[in-house]
C-alpha cells in the first residue's frame, strides 16, 4: 500500500511542479495587481481638450485613488471624478472647495474669497461669468481650457459632491512628448 501512494503521488511530478512553480505565482501576481488597481492606483483616459496645454486630449494618465477627499484634495489638484449630470468621467482642476465663493469677471480672472487667484497654467481665457457658492461636501471643477472647456461654468449643478471623485491624477503616460509629473 506505501508503494502505490507513492505511486500516486509521482504520477504527474512536472505537472505538478510546474503548477507550483509557475501557476501558483502567476495567480497571486495577478490577484495583487487587481487589488493593487481597485484600491491604489488607475488609469484614466482624458476624454476632450478642456485641460490644453496642461493635458492633451485623450492623454494617458496615471491616478491615485482619493478615498478622503476632505484630507487629501487641494486647491489646484488636477482630479478626476464622474459627472452624473454629464454621465461620464472627467478630468479637470478643482478651483473652489467646500464653503468657498468663487467668481469669474468678464476678463477671465479668478477670485476665490475675495482674492485674487492667480492661474498661470490657463492660456485660453473665456469671457463666461460665473459665480459660485461651493456648498460643504462640494467642488468646483474647471478646465484649463476656459475657451474650450465645458465645466462647472455650463452645467446644471455646477457642484461635484467629494463621493464623486474617484482620484487625483499624477502622471502623463501617453503622448510620450507630454511623458511627465502634472502640474
Amino acid at each position: 500500500m506505501h508503494q502505490s501512494q507513492y505511486q500516486k503521488d509521482c504520477r504527474y511530478p512536472r505537472a505538478a511542479k510546474f503548477f507550483r512553480e509557475w501557476i501558483v505565482p502567476f495567480a497571486l501576481e495577478i490577484l495583487a495587481i487587481l487589488l493593487v488597481i481597485k484600491f491604489l492606483f488607475f488609469f484614466v483616459i482624458v476624454p476632450t481638450g478642456s485641460m490644453i496645454p496642461t493635458i492633451d486630449e485623450h492623454s494617458i494618465l496615471f491616478a491615485t485613488r482619493v478615498h478622503n477627499p476632505e484630507k487629501s484634495v487641494e486647491r489646484g489638484d488636477i482630479l478626476v471624478f464622474r459627472s452624473d449630470e454629464l454621465d461620464t468621467t472627467l478630468v479637470k482642476r478643482v478651483v473652489g472647495m467646500p464653503g468657498d465663493h468663487v467668481v469669474i469677471d468678464s476678463e477671465g480672472r479668478t477670485t476665490i474669497n475675495g482674492q485674487p487667484y492667480p492661474e498661470d497654467y490657463v492660456l485660453y481665457k473665456s469671457y463666461k461669468e460665473g459665480e459660485f457658492q461651493v456648498p460643504e461636501g462640494c467642488y468646483l471643477f474647471l478646465g484649463d481650457n476656459r475657451n474650450g472647456s465645458l465645466d462647472a461654468r455650463s452645467w446644471e449643478n455646477p457642484y461635484i459632491s467629494a463621493d464623486k471623485i474617484q482620484g487625483k491624477a499624477i502622471f502623463t503616460l501617453w503622448p510620450f512628448e507630454n511623458f511627465g509629473v502634472l502640474r
